[in-house]
């Protein structure tokens, strides 16, 4: 018997129970597993802190920033919160976030203080407080952001991380391929032969460096954020090191690289993490990438919302490469609502919608709850327009799409699947 269609009427409904009912992958945080220990960012202070609301304080706030800088983090904190939420109304979407984890843990959105909330995540256990977090978002799977040059967690690394299935590696390469000159003497401690200039032994030295480390970490993918100005290819040491030891190990360990366009570096370094700024990228280089390497797969996620469309085209072109999320300075409403109606419009359900980019835990909470309460919308005239035009639906095609976006794309992508069951 065929299961029953949806009616046009009950489409709405059923999208809003599908997408509450499903665990979602965030396939890119800066989060840890507990075995990190104070890696792993939590609690009232490290919310307030989070660059996203310094860079909304120093425009509200007479403070200069060499003076915050100075504080202590309760300090900044309560500075934070006099600032953007008792003298003025938190109506961004990074503040408005606030409120929202502080109601999901039924704490006081109003008070003229910190007390109450700093109480409740001091009584915390860790690691009960991120099982319980992560029930809360309806996350399933997190992914990290793993670099083997941090030497805090590379200390863990090389002491022995136990696995985690919730908390998923990612090797994240950064210092080496963007700033091989400051960090190449790092690995030649360690005993590899590299040398500044990426001459003689250094390309297989490099690659054994990533074999070691894809064995220490067991990663989902390779990562690298970069600039708007990237170029590939071109007469650089960074171009070499993508060439000629990333993506051969990327193909030999059968891993996607993620690339990130679209940073400017510290345009006002005076305020720190919250000082870069975006540019647009030529995605001339993503082309090339998915062309001349066929055989590598790429995740790929641009800041600059006047890329967003070329990402597109490009993804309609090239299957090895999938896109992702709606990053940074894009996280907003109106302009994820934007990116991602696009996206179903020109790829279908072919394409990982969002990803929470969490540096501080409870902030899956509110970027979540934002993320599927614009799904909801989206799908539903999606959905509309389909049954306008005389497909019926059923219960069962929404979840597959659903399931789709938001874990099957990124578990085919990765092969997360298949490593769980050689695992197993």
């Amino acid at each position: 018997m065929n299961e029953q269609t949806v009616s046009s009427e009950q489409i709405r409904s059923c999208v809003e129970e599908v997408l509450a009912s499903t665990d979602l992958i965030d396939v890119h945080t800066h989060l840890f597993a507990p075995a990190f220990g104070n890696l792993g960012l939590w609690g009232i202070d490290e919310l307030l802190t989070y660059h996203y609301l310094e860079a909304e304080f120093f425009r509200s706030s007479d403070m200069p920033p060499e003076r915050y800088w100075k504080l202590s983090k309760t300090e900044q904190a309560d500075a934070v919160w006099q600032a953007l939420f008792v003298e003025n109304t938190p109506i961004s979407e990074a503040t408005r976030g606030i409120i929202a984890v502080l109601k999901a843990f039924d704490l006081p959105t109003g008070s003229p203080d910190l007390a109450e909330a700093r109480s409740f995540f001091r009584n915390q256990n860790l690691e009960a407080h991120i099982a319980r977090t992560l029930r809360m978002a309806g996350v399933s799977t997190v992914v990290m952001t793993n670099d083997p040059l941090y030497p805090a967690e590379r200390e863990l690394w090389m002491k022995g991380v136990l696995p985690n299935p919730q908390f998923q590696a990612v090797l994240r390469l950064d210092r080496i391929v963007r700033d091989w000159p400051g960090h190449w003497h790092i690995l030649e401690k360690d005993g590899y032969e590299v040398n500044s200039q990426v001459s003689g032994k250094s390309v297989s030295e490099l690659r054994r460096f990533l074999s070691d480390w894809h064995k220490c970490m067991q990663p989902v993918y390779m990562a690298i954020s970069l600039p708007d100005t990237f170029q590939f290819p071109e007469k650089t040491l960074q171009s070499k090191i993508l060439r000629d030891a990333v993506l051969p190990a990327c193909r030999e360990f059968d891993l996607p690289l993620s690339l990130m366009i679209g940073v400017r570096y510290q345009v006002n370094p005076r305020i720190r993490l919250a000082g870069d700024g975006v540019g647009k990228a030529d995605l001339r280089a993503v082309e090339n990438l998915c062309r001349n390497f066929p055989d590598n797969r790429f995740l790929i996620s641009v800041l600059s919302r006047e890329n967003q469309h070329e990402l597109c085209v490009y993804a309609r072109k090239f299957s090895n490469l999938m896109p992702f999320g709606c990053w940074w300075f894009l996280n907003n409403p109106s302009i994820v609502e934007e990116i991602t109606r696009q996206r179903i419009e020109m790829l279908g359900t072919s394409f990982i919608p969002q990803h929470s980019d969490a540096r501080v835990l409870e902030q899956l909470i509110y970027k979540w709850q934002s993320t599927r309460g614009i799904m909801i919308g989206i799908l539903h005239d999606a959905y509309q327009r389909l049954w306008g035009n005389g497909l019926a639906l059923t219960r069962n095609d929404i979840t597959h799409d659903v399931n789709r976006l938001f874990r099957g794309n990124f578990e085919r992508f990765t092969r997360l699947i298949e490593s769980a069951s050689r695992a197993t």
